[in-house]
Order: C-alpha cells, then structure tokens, then sequence
C-alpha cells in the first residue's frame, strides 16, 4: 500500500487520503490485490528472468491490458525488472531521478518491490510517494515529477505507453534540495 509524504512531513497512510491529495495534479492511483490475480507468484521473486517467463507474465495481463486500452487509451505495456545486478542500473537511477516531465503519460502497475516518486506540485511545495506491489499510478503528461528506487534495489512493475515513443523525459530546473532538507 502506498505512502505519501507532504513537504510539511505528514504522512498520509490511507489510501483515500492519498488519492485526494494527488487529484490536484490529476494523478490516479489505486491499489489491488495481486494475490489474487497474479498466477505467477514464484516468479516475482527471481531477479532476471528467461524470455520465456517474461512471455508468461506479460501474457498472463493481456486481457487486463485489453480493459485498461480502452478505459486509458494505452498503447502498449511491457515489464521493467530492476535489480542490483542490471548493469544499467544506475545510468537507469540517475536518468528518471531528476525532475521532469512527458509528453504521454506515465503509468506502472507494482507487481514487487518498492519505488519512489516526488512531485512538485504548481504553489511549490513538493511531495514523495512510496508506491509498493499492488499500486498503480497514472500520471498525466506534463506533470512535472522524478521517480528512483527504495533502498533494496528492487521493483518488477508493469509499464503503459500511450504511444510508440514511450517516456522520454524533458527535464525542468526544480531541484530536490529544498524537499532533501526537511528530511520527509
């Protein structure tokens, strides 16, 4: 379940709180059990895995796809695996932990470990947010925000695309700095 840090440093733990908070930058997030839907569960806990059982998870969602094309207007979805032993992993870290924005929007879907993502909201202030297996989080385009991982390194999640070209970021001069000091 996720948790939201307000730059005052309350923490908000109740989902329906978090939710209204978010609204003002039309952010959706909802959270599912995934206990009960996910036919893979012995997957998740490897870090890399064969062709074939990414084939298998990412099949395994097609039909949910299918529903949230039509409801979001996705265009495709893929499973981004990250894990301290992706060569790539802090080139990764480094590329979305700065503030930025996209033209399309960002979604995920948290199938296991944890990440973060900060906003800055339009008066300045700015927030953090845990997202944890089971969170799912829409972020319009244009939405100024970073996202990095927890401390352990780790986080399978299902990613949409609302067009060919993905998320590419358009970086913005707000800095973390002023979040970083209150130590939310």
């Amino acid at each position: 379940m996720s948790i939201l840090k307000l730059e005052n440093g309350q923490i908000l733990h109740r989902l329906s709180d978090i939710q209204q908070e978010l609204a003002t930058l039309d952010i959706q997030i909802n959270h599912y059990d995934l206990e009960t839907t996910l036919t893979f569960p012995d997957l998740l806990v490897r870090d890399v895995f064969s062709q074939q059982d990414k084939q298998k998870i990412l099949q395994s969602h097609h039909q949910d796809f299918e529903l949230l094309q039509q409801q979001a207007g996705y265009f495709s979805y893929d499973l981004w695996v990250l894990h301290p032993g992706l060569p790539n992993l802090y080139a990764l870290i480094a590329t979305h932990s700065r503030y930025h924005t996209h033209q399309d929007a960002e979604a995920m879907c948290v199938l296991a470990g944890e990440g973060l993502f900060g906003f800055a909201q339009p008066r300045g202030d700015q927030l953090q947010l845990q997202v944890q297996p089971g969170d799912y989080i829409h972020i319009p385009a244009g939405v100024e925000h970073w996202f990095s991982l927890s401390a352990s390194l780790h986080l399978k999640a299902w990613r949409y695309f609302t067009s060919a070209d993905g998320w590419v970021p358009q970086y913005t001069s707000t800095g973390l700095e002023k979040f970083l000091k209150k130590k939310c």
